[in-house]
């Protein structure tokens, strides 16, 4: 990401590193470290053992198979037979050349577009594509640690040529206006379930700073000057401490702002929001006779890279990101310089643009240089650049996820991680008091800081984070197990016995994707509800839990996907989430069905209610008396192609999609993976071959 904004010296920008992942990046390139993936991905095939095989058929495909598995025909083959047979069975099948090969594709997938077009051994392996020698795994896995220790040196010199500004985030991670009092979270919801007793720490939400700002001057050699707080999560407890500790300037999203300022930030259809002048300036914040002060996140062009421009043509993403930047400069009467806060996790987007997003951000950045009116600077140099800053003396409490803290202790196995941690904290406590006594049973020196430090990686967010039913993973039991081994060592460290608790699980299992075939031909009267119990009965049928992703933020709007077969008529039923279309002003629904050609049918939507309609093959619009569809809107979505609509010749398939579009982006679509296959042929409860 550094290295993208090199031949762009105009374009300056802040990088938030996570004292965590700083860490981490050091071990790895110190070469010093044990990682059980990283062994098995670069193990002789031929040595790997039956479940060691399986390992790596799982975590191999643990990747975005549109955009980086399918660059390679081999390994999108491998794929294919892997989640159509199964990892299991596949184990006891897999020969050692394809599983070889798999073990290469699982690492060179993730290489930067740069090594793989231009770096002599990453480009080799990448134009050869298939047949890879354990040789070529040993030069593959020296290149990874050579470039791992090029990671942080590239940042340090960027900051240093006054390119870049790095902040930091409390060491591990932690939500620390929880931290330090767990009752804070009621503020911003009244319902959530609270500890009893709350858990209510603020020294080791000093202590998560102390360490940040230490660790971060010994790495790029200069204290941090601001910081993301985890999560963007905030209070008047948190920005004292932060102000206490020296620094100057924090950042978080525009829900906080919002709720701080009793004010919306409504977008119009331009998106340009209400209270607009509000949101584009720094805040001044005055703490016990401190200051620090606040930037605050557009979230609405946020989301649009993180979100929306992946399914977008790269070169027009990047026009209408500089477009609406440049909008909402000319549109703004402001005496002093509009401040814009671009602010997305630094790695989440990229795996869902083609080429890692590589062109989008080359042609922002070249857009963003050249033009005379837009400067791209650091948090501190904008801070610099604003006249006067309005003032504030508190904060609302709350992260940039909805304004509250939901996620993190907004269900009852949140609650119970917290329970857990509580318990595992006041045991320390108790042992410090012991060794400040005296006792003779108090632990030592040694065995605190190593308590201390298990406490403190347990205390980070990301537990708490796949927790509950927001979001979920295939790693969902490592991370629990994860969580509460950091609590067993707590204990371990103290001398004493663990909790036999800590050995059950947390986190209960989530329901992933489903896909079911239709089961009986359709009988369906098209009016937008369902005219009776039996009408979608056995019908074709996908739902997805829709939080299997590290990335939290993506509007959904769209839930379950129904179709089926008469004799005459393809039916498809797409059920809105509750209230959902009616939050929209204006939007379309776009419903995708693909057999010779693409059939496309486009309804305009305005306040849950449909306004109009019409119908596309392959980009051209068909004429009215052409257009025999039958559509209704109304709790549902109902639709009935006539079959004389559909290219079927030589098709033993076709695909469907739904996609909700708003201003001219696409803002949710289902699946999320793209399409859905539907099986032609009686034996599927449709249409015979043609």
């Amino acid at each position: 990401m550094v290295k993208v904004l090199e031949p762009f010296p105009r374009v300056h920008a802040t990088f938030n590193m996570v004292p965590a992942l700083v860490a981490q990046l050091e071990e790895y390139a110190s070469g010093k470290f044990d990682e059980p993936w990283f062994r098995l991905a670069f193990a002789p095939a031929e040595s790997l053992k039956p479940e060691e095989r399986r390992e790596v058929l799982e975590r191999a495909l643990q990747i975005n198979r549109d955009t980086l598995v399918a660059r390679w025909p081999r390994y999108l083959e491998l794929a294919d037979w892997v989640q159509g047979t199964g990892a299991g069975a596949v184990a006891g099948l897999i020969g050692v050349q394809d599983l070889r090969d798999l073990q290469l594709f699982s690492q060179l997938a993730w290489m930067d577009e740069e090594y793989l077009a231009n770096d002599p051994v990453v480009s080799k392996l990448a134009r050869k594509g298939a047949n890879y020698t354990e040789e070529e795994k040993k030069q593959l896995r020296a290149k990874q640690l050579e470039l791992l220790g090029r990671v942080l040196p590239e940042y340090r010199a960027a900051a240093e040529r006054g390119q870049i500004e790095i902040s930091t985030t409390p060491f591990y991670h932690p939500i620390l206006p929880l931290l330090c009092d767990t009752d804070i979270a009621k503020v911003s919801n009244p319902y959530t379930p609270l500890l009893n007793p709350a858990f209510r720490y603020p020294g080791d939400a000093r202590e998560q700073l102390v360490r940040a700002r230490a660790y971060h001057q010994r790495v790029f050699g200069q204290p941090p000057a601001g910081m993301w707080p985890s999560e963007g999560s905030v209070s008047d407890q948190v920005l004292d401490i932060a102000a206490e500790l020296g620094f100057r300037w924090f950042a978080t999203d525009e829900g906080v702002l919002g709720r701080t300022l009793n004010v919306g930030f409504w977008r119009d259809p331009s998106g340009l929001p209400e209270s607009a002048l509000q949101l584009y300036t720094p805040w001044r914040f005055r703490r016990g006779g401190r200051e620090i002060v606040g930037i605050f996140r557009d979230h609405f062009l946020s989301d649009l890279v993180g979100f929306v421009y992946t399914r977008m043509n790269q070169q027009a993403a990047a026009e209408d990101l500089h477009r609406r930047i440049r909008s909402i400069g000319e549109r703004l009467n402001s005496p002093q310089p509009v401040t814009v806060g671009l602010i997305l996790d630094g790695e989440n987007a990229w795996e869902y643009y083609s080429g890692n997003g590589r062109e989008f951000l080359r042609e922002f950045y070249r857009r963003i240089e050249a033009d005379p009116d837009i400067r791209a600077l650091t948090v501190s140099e904008a801070l610099a650049a604003s006249v006067k800053l309005p003032t504030l003396e508190g904060i609302f409490p709350a992260s940039w996820i909805n304004a509250n803290f939901d996620i993190w202790i907004g269900h009852a196995e949140d609650v119970r991680a917290w329970e857990l941690l509580r318990e595992a904290r006041e045991a320390y406590e108790e042992a410090v008091k012991l060794r400040e006594k005296k006792n003779t049973r108090a632990p030592s020196e040694a065995q605190l800081a190593k308590a201390c430090e298990s406490l403190l990686a347990a205390e980070g967010s990301d537990w708490c984070w796949w927790f509950g039913p927001e979001h979920g993973t295939p790693n969902d039991a490592e991370f629990d197990a994860l969580y509460r081994k950091h609590l067993t060592e707590v204990y371990a460290a103290l001398g004493k016995e663990p909790p036999d608790v800590l050995a059950q699980p947390i986190k209960r299992p989530a329901e992933r994707a489903r896909a079911i075939p239709p089961a009986v031909y359709l009988a369906v009267k098209v009016d937008g509800r369902e005219t009776s119990y039996f009408e979608w009965l056995g019908a074709g049928y996908y739902s997805t839990d829709r939080r299997f992703s590290a990335m939290h933020g993506r509007a959904c709007f769209l839930g379950d996907l129904y179709y089926g077969f008469s004799e005459k008529y393809f039916y498809l039923r797409l059920d809105p989430l509750p209230r959902a279309l009616e939050q929209l002003r204006d939007c379309e629904l776009r419903l995708s069905i693909q057999a010779g050609d693409e059939l496309r049918i486009i309804l305009r939507v305005r306040e849950g209610r449909l306004t109009g309609q019409s119908l596309e093959r392959n980009d051209v619009c068909l004429l009215p008396s052409q257009a025999k569809v039958s559509v209704a809107l109304d709790k549902m979505l109902e639709v009935a192609v006539p079959r004389e609509l559909l290219n079927l010749a030589g098709q033993r398939s076709l695909r469907i999609a739904a996609a909700l579009w708003q201003g001219g982006l696409p803002i949710d679509v289902v699946p999320s993976e793209g399409s859905l296959e539907v099986q032609l042929g009686e034996d599927s409860f449709s249409w015979p071959y043609a």
